[in-house]
């Protein structure tokens, strides 16, 4: 089992960055594809981005493409979320997720552990 713990969120303007970090305890980090999933107000969990256990591929949903970037430290125990040029549309609580199962994990139910999530802020 591992446990996850994000970090990082708070309020951010429009078009600023933030950085969030989720540290992984337990088994084994490189055992785990990664994730990040964000929930907006009234909405549904959606994936945010993904990566392999050892960093080699990554996935970006289309709205985060070329502004988003994941990955991680392995030696750390770490996954991080880099967010640029950031949108009203991006405020939710993001969270960070484990999947020991598959190589890219990109949908909500191929993960098997779960943060408790940080909130993230954007003022326009």
């Amino acid at each position: 089992q591992v446990q996850l713990v994000e970090s990082g969120g708070g309020v951010v303007q429009a078009g600023g960055s933030l950085r969030l970090s989720c540290a992984a305890s337990g088994r084994i980090f490189s055992m785990y594809a990664m994730g990040w999933f964000r929930q907006a107000l009234g909405k549904e969990r959606e994936v945010v981005a993904a990566i392999t256990r050892v960093g080699s591929s990554t996935y970006y949903t289309d709205s985060v493409k070329g502004l988003f970037t994941i990955s991680r430290d392995n030696a750390k125990s770490t996954v991080l979320l880099q967010m640029n040029s950031m949108k009203p549309e991006d405020a939710a609580v993001y969270y960070c997720a484990a999947d020991q199962h598959k190589k890219l994990a990109t949908t909500i139910t191929d993960y098997d552990y779960w943060g408790q999530g940080t909130q993230v802020t954007v003022s326009s």
